[in-house]
């Protein structure tokens, strides 16, 4: 599966999808409008083995529902994600069986070089 789980809104995402370039084998998921299921979500998971990798504390919500106040489990980490798009961390680059999460340039990096790896192949 070649997928990107992405906020058409989000300059990075943008940023960071034209900086990959040739992914026409991908589908590409805006969060917003078509929400994270329960099920991509669990296959997400299983690849990187945390809700917690998979959550977002910068989105604005974080703070304002006061949960930097409160300690969160993995059931609340998924629960949240589920249920507010805004928690999941951006751009999530699932590459075959590979999954790539968030915005660094190491990731985005490692991202590329999985890229060329596969297309060589």
């Amino acid at each position: 599966m070649r997928r990107i789980y992405y906020l058409d809104t989000c300059k990075t995402c943008e940023r960071i999808i034209k900086e990959l370039g040739n992914l026409q084998t991908f589908e590409f998921q805006n969060i917003k409008t078509q929400p994270l299921t329960e099920e991509q979500l669990n296959f997400l998971y299983s690849k990187v083995g945390s809700y917690e990798e998979l959550f977002s504390r910068k989105a604005m919500k974080y703070r304002s529902m006061g949960l930097d106040k409160i300690i969160l489990g993995e059931a609340d980490y998924q629960r949240l994600i589920l249920e507010e798009y805004t928690f999941l961390k951006r751009p999530v680059i699932v590459i075959d069986e590979e999954v790539f999460i968030g915005s660094t340039q190491k990731n985005v990096e490692a991202a590329k070089s999985k890229l060329v790896s596969t297309q060589l192949s």
